[in-house]
């Protein structure tokens, strides 16, 4: 289905440049902690997006993540974590403070998926040939988003953490607080949900 989980080299190195930027926003460098945004929003953006669904609400919390990760940033350590999957928590967090304060249940909005720079799936880069290719690009990321918008709210957020954030089994697991194996489980139906969900053309 095209998914594909982060390369660990890759995200070790950039981890370890991360945490620098970390030490250094400790030290009171604003600049540093404006670097780790620029790193980091996209991916938050994403999450929030893919478990609300509401782009102006995504916004919302992105920020808010931001202003309450500033606010702790002293009193973050390393812990075996990564500094996106610090930063997933602490919106994780908002979003089910969100869902339990309003009941709210994700719609998707289509429209979004065609609005250059607002979708998810924006950051990616994808080839495209001509209008016919751009459509079926555009068909596909919509049949995804429809499919993974359907997930109950669990496969979805483990679909979301491992595929579009590329997170370790590991981070995954202390994020939603379980052991890696029921992760491990947890992704093998939410796969194979998403293979019964998706168009027989996507799959």
């Amino acid at each position: 289905m095209g998914l594909r989980a982060g390369t660990p080299l890759a995200r070790s190195e950039e981890e370890t440049g991360s945490w620098d930027l970390v030490h250094a926003a400790q030290r009171g460098d604003t600049t540093a902690f404006g670097t780790l945004y620029d790193r980091y929003v996209d991916v938050v953006y994403r999450y929030v997006f893919f478990r609300l669904g509401d782009r102006e609400l995504a916004e919302d919390i992105t920020s808010e993540t931001f202003l309450r990760a500033l606010r702790r940033i002293t009193s973050v350590s390393y812990q075996g974590r990564d500094v996106g999957a610090w930063f997933i928590t602490i919106a994780r967090n908002l979003v089910f403070d969100h869902v339990k304060s309003s009941r709210y249940k994700l719609e998707l909005v289509t429209d979004e998926v065609s609005e250059t720079g607002s979708a998810p799936f924006a950051g990616q880069t994808i080839r495209e040939d001509g209008p016919e290719q751009e459509a079926m690009t555009s068909a596909t990321r919509e049949a995804l988003l429809r499919a993974i918008a359907a997930l109950g709210d669990d496969q979805r957020e483990c679909i979301v953490l491992r595929f579009v954030e590329g997170l370790s089994l590991a981070e995954t697991a202390r994020i939603m607080k379980r052991n890696e194996g029921a992760v491990k489980a947890l992704q093998h139906r939410a796969v194979r949900r998403l293979g019964q969900l998706l168009p027989p053309a996507w799959r």
